[in-house]
């Protein structure tokens, strides 16, 4: 219909007077003033020195003269918009038309035959994995579900900081407060005092920068046990959390893999007058650049993480030459970095530059304030999942479910909670938790979409075999309209790299059929409409479903 719409305003704006008209379909918010909208006289008005409502007049006439037969009316609304109805029977046609594959309902081919990484998460060993991680994971995994959805192949990457100053200053607190033990809060303690003595101690300071130069050069056999040791713990701690949120990544890129790369290319680059020496160390001159100067190799020779990302880069584009496009996802606090790091691909690297994305996000953060892997009061990611599971637990506990079924239920529910809050809102600022809110079985919550389709599902298990729909309804609802608008919501979620409008849409469409379920007598084998209400149905679960697995949150069995 989008197309129908579209194709007749052109025809009939060009008609009017309009060259190459712009059109721009929308949605009314109230859908009593129509099923679409148009601004194409507001946006030509000027230009043509007219007043938009006389243009608008002269577009409706010429559409009324060759109507297709579903658009029952057009209409002039406020200062120069145009409003489309469609006729009811479109949609409840459009409907059994979904119906014959509704699991695949909303896949867009926009993005077919392009490879595209998504890079994201990023936790670095030696450290806790946090909620701030948490919230980089939950935006990585549903933005690569939404290139996916919309045809891409896409490969899920992971750049982990395995070496670096943060490795220096917890190996080196080890080494000063006894033996190494193999736990990951041993180790996130261990950073802290680390940090606080490098900020604070000169000595310290020296000492830390020696065992991080030995730790490059693999020189010393104590620090290389410990290293490993730690590295490893690490990582399986990384992957336990990555199971329970429900990502798995194609590619683990290290810092210490891509080191070396990165030191050639500041080395080569310094010769081409791209990077300068400055004070025994070699920077970008950002400024050059309309950015400000970063140090990409430090005076003791090693590099830095800009030296490391611009290795990465390398790494990715060789590994996977045909990639179409690399998505970053980082904290926004790293914004002002990856500008001058950008800068330094486009210089050293246009031809990558031009394929790449970076993402920032805000700070999941509870009320008490920032949190700060250095000064020990940051939140773990495990310890926010166990209060939203234990949250769950108290709300079903009454609930006649097998212990499976409890287990299910309580990662499930928790993870849509958490995964809800942060994506609901667009990519950018701050998400302030608030555990109880986020975990509702009613309203604006993850629980509360995962439940309308958990009972759509039971009402479609008391059926039993679906009939073939028939009758159709006189009268269609909110429902019908919104169902068929899902594809246009993926291709403008794809398109802003936001997964919020996703949320936004299944929250109005969980609405909708609650609305319609509390209504409607779905079931009823004397009603001719009967096997089309089920079929409604289904394809609102299927919808749905779909609509979570883009946003990373799966449904339970039963609630």
């Amino acid at each position: 219909m989008n197309k129908v719409i579209t194709d007749l305003l052109a025809q009939a704006a060009e008609k009017a007077g309009i060259q190459n008209p712009t059109i721009r379909l929308e949605h009314p918010e109230d859908m009593s003033h129509g099923d679409f909208s148009s601004n194409i006289a507001m946006v030509h008005a000027k230009a043509m020195k007219i007043v938009p409502k006389v243009l608008a007049e002269k577009i409706v006439e010429e559409c009324k003269k060759d109507l297709p037969a579903e658009i029952i009316s057009v209409e002039i609304a406020g200062p120069g918009f145009i409003n489309f109805k469609v006729a009811d029977s479109y949609f409840s046609k459009e409907i059994l038309e979904i119906s014959k594959d509704s699991e695949n309902f909303g896949k867009l081919a926009t993005d077919k035959g392009k490879k595209v990484m998504v890079e994201y998460t990023d936790p670095n060993p030696f450290k806790i994995f946090h909620i701030g991680h948490l919230m980089a994971n939950t935006i990585g995994e549903s933005v690569s579900r939404l290139v996916e959805f919309s045809g891409a192949k896409v490969i899920r990457a992971c750049y982990q900081g395995d070496v670096g100053l943060h490795v220096a200053k917890t190996i080196w607190a080890i080494l000063k407060h006894g033996e190494y033990k193999d736990e990951i809060k041993y180790l996130g303690d261990m950073y802290v005092i680390g940090s606080a003595k490098y900020e604070d101690d000169e000595v310290a300071k020296k000492e830390i920068i020696e065992v991080n130069k030995k730790i490059f050069e693999k020189s010393d056999p104590e620090i290389n046990k410990i290293y490993d040791a730690g590295r490893k713990l690490s990582l399986e701690y990384f992957d336990s959390i990555y199971k329970k949120l429900g990502t798995k990544f194609d590619e683990f890129f290290f810092e210490s893999e891509v080191a070396d790369d990165g030191i050639k290319i500041v080395k080569e680059f310094l010769k081409k007058g791209i990077f300068e020496e400055s004070d025994g160390a070699i920077v970008f001159p950002g400024e050059k650049y309309g950015e400000h100067t970063r140090v990409f190799i430090n005076s003791q020779g090693l590099p830095t993480y800009e030296a490391k990302e611009l290795g990465l880069t390398d790494l990715k584009f060789k590994k996977y030459p045909d990639l179409a496009e690399s998505i970053v996802i980082t904290a926004n606090e790293q914004d002002a970095y990856f500008k001058v790091l950008l800068a330094a691909i486009k210089a050293t690297a246009p031809e990558k530059a031009a394929k790449m994305k970076h993402l920032s996000h805000g700070l999941l953060r509870p009320s008490t304030g920032k949190m700060s892997s250095r000064k020990g009061n940051i939140v773990a990611a495990e310890t926010l999942i166990e209060e939203f599971e234990s949250l769950v637990d108290e709300k079903i506990k009454d609930r006649e479910f097998s212990d499976a079924e409890k287990a299910e239920v309580r990662r499930e529910v928790a993870v849509a909670g958490l995964k809800y809050t942060i994506l609901r809102q667009a990519i950018g600022g701050d998400v302030i938790y608030e555990p109880t809110k986020a975990l509702s079985f009613e309203g604006d919550s993850g629980p509360y979409l995962q439940y309308a389709v958990v009972r759509a599902r039971a009402v479609l298990a008391k059926a039993g075999e679906m009939k073939k729909a028939e009758a159709l309804p006189e009268k269609v609802e909110t429902l019908e309209k919104l169902l068929v608008r899902f594809p246009e919501v993926i291709e403008r979620a794809r398109a802003e790299y936001a997964p919020h409008h996703i949320v936004t849409y299944l929250i109005e469409l969980s609405s909708a059929f609650n609305s319609y379920y509390a209504n409607n007598q779905i079931i009823n084998e004397k009603d001719p409409v009967s096997a089309y209400r089920l079929t409604l149905t289904k394809v609102f679960s299927e919808v749905m479903a779909n609509g979570l697995w883009v946003l990373g949150i799966t449904v339970p069995t039963r609630m």
